[in-house]
């Protein structure tokens, strides 16, 4: 009787470990299920994100091929459209975009030393070592550093002795560290986040401010050009090689004027501001044609006139040339040295084009701001322009359910048809 019920008692027992273990199994099976659906869901996410994040970019490419040439602003549709760029709608996700013209930043293929060294934080070595970096000699400045530096290097790579491909490529440089580049905009949001000022108690380190420190990546690029044309889409006619005809023809010069620049262009102009001076009259002379036998010097009505018109150039693409549309004050202040009064010519030029419907339509129309008097002009007239060709598009999808997101970073030359992409980033983030 008694080993009966011991035998029962195992049974039981038995039974309960049995159950036990059903229960364990169901457990963990269903847990991996749900982690297994979590996973499934992540990924149909990111891929829907990433979608979502293609549409943002073509959003933006078809927002630049209908945005007018003539000149670009901040006031163009590019750069302020909420509706269509911010927290758009689709397919259980959304997405944001922001678009950013390449030419509103200083070119580091182009930009001398001197340009270089009135970026926030950089360092002679820094700016010599740039120079040595993008030049095609093996000579290196007296703090800089040419290939035997990098060769010699514990894990050594070859100098590009030609022009930075991307603006990322100045990780490579002798100096330059991501603090520098990214600043405390990590993600390139271009916004300030709640961990980039609170000092060091997350990443990225910063110094706790209300301002945020974008890096040398908000302020350099190596896309920028500017194409030879005016803002109709012609050929511009170079007044170091066109005939006195020429100019009397596509310009509609009087042939007194446009002798005067036959006779004094000398080797070449070396600016279109060249044709003006202090002492150029204010407008013309009377009469239509002017004595042809006679020159007449270039006033300054005439030159405002023809400034978008006319190139000291036979290249298609001018490289370089700051948007003084769009550029921000750093990039404006590179123009006019290294001082504070540069900083100062630079927001005075802001405040002006913010008064401005559709900002500055030619170059000559900074020879009416106050800011600018006919030295300043003349240093600067072949370095700015009013129009870009060149955008970055970066865009961020959120899924609604899982939170995964999604970030795509493009850079679109709207010149051809259809747009060139000349860099591409994409990736996820959880």
């Amino acid at each position: 009787m008694r080993a009966t019920r011991n035998r029962r008692g195992l049974v039981l027992i038995a039974v309960l470990w049995m159950v036990a273990v059903m229960m364990a199994i169901v457990a963990v099976v269903g847990q991996t299920s749900r982690l297994d659906m979590k996973m499934a869901m992540a990924a149909t996410d990111e891929v829907r994100c990433k979608w979502a994040c293609r549409a943002g970019a073509e959003n933006a490419i078809a927002v630049l091929n209908e945005d007018t040439r003539d000149s670009d602003c901040l006031s163009d549709l590019w750069s302020d459209n909420d509706e269509d760029f911010n927290d758009v709608i689709l397919e259980r996700c959304r997405y944001s975009v922001r678009v950013i013209d390449e030419a509103g930043k200083l070119n580091i293929n182009t930009a001398t030393q001197d340009q270089l060294m009135a970026l926030p934080y950089m360092e002679e070595d820094i700016a010599e070592a740039i120079v040595d970096w993008r030049d095609g000699d093996d000579d290196p400045q007296p703090q800089g550093a040419e290939g035997g530096y990098y060769e010699n290097l514990p894990i050594p790579y070859k100098i590009r002795n030609g022009p930075f491909k991307t603006v990322r490529e100045l990780l490579e440089v002798k100096g330059v560290t991501e603090r520098y580049l990214y600043g405390e905009d990590t993600n390139l949001n271009g916004l300030l986040d709640s961990n980039e000022r609170d000092g060091d108690l997350s990443p990225p380190s910063d110094n706790g401010d209300d301002y945020l420190d974008q890096g040398w990546i908000a302020r350099l690029t190596c896309y920028s050009y500017e194409k030879n044309v005016d803002g109709e889409g012609n050929k511009r006619v170079n007044i170091n090689q066109a005939s006195q005809q020429q100019l009397q023809d596509e310009l509609s010069l009087k042939a007194s004027q446009a002798k005067w620049i036959v006779d004094n262009r000398g080797q070449g102009f070396k600016s279109i501001a060249d044709l003006i001076n202090d002492n150029s009259p204010k407008t013309s002379s009377e009469g239509s044609g002017g004595n042809e036998n006679q020159a007449e010097q270039i006033d300054v009505q005439t030159f405002s006139r023809i400034a978008d018109r006319i190139t000291i150039s036979g290249e298609d693409k001018i490289p370089g040339k700051i948007n003084v549309n769009t550029a921000s004050k750093e990039a404006l202040a590179t123009l006019f040295g290294r001082d504070d009064q540069a900083e100062q010519i630079a927001l005075a030029l802001i405040g002006d084009r913010s008064s401005l419907l559709y900002g500055f339509t030619s170059v000559a129309d900074l020879l009416n701001q106050q800011s600018m008097n006919m030295q300043r002009f003349k240093a600067v007239a072949d370095m700015v322009t009013v129009r870009s060709d060149v955008y970055t598009i970066e865009c961020l999808a959120t899924a609604d359910v899982s939170g995964a997101n999604f970030r795509t970073e493009c850079i679109v030359d709207r010149s051809a048809s259809p747009c060139t992409i000349l860099y591409w980033y994409q990736g996820a983030n959880y």
